[in-house]
């Protein structure tokens, strides 16, 4: 059994080293890490081809 006091994980590491002021900064920044990259013309094809479509 490991005891929580002696838990060397790297999460626990990790949650020691925080930098509250570098978080802070990052959220003003307001960056959109999740937000797909534009696409050109070329790489927008549409899910279905519109000459299949049966809902027209």
């Amino acid at each position: 059994m490991s005891a929580t006091n002696t838990d060397n994980s790297d999460i626990k590491q990790a949650a020691e080293q925080v930098n509250s002021q570098e978080i802070e900064k990052n959220l003003k920044e307001n960056k959109k890490v999740d937000a797909p990259e534009p696409l050109n013309e070329e790489e927008q094809t549409p899910f279905i081809n519109d000459d299949l479509r049966t809902d027209k």
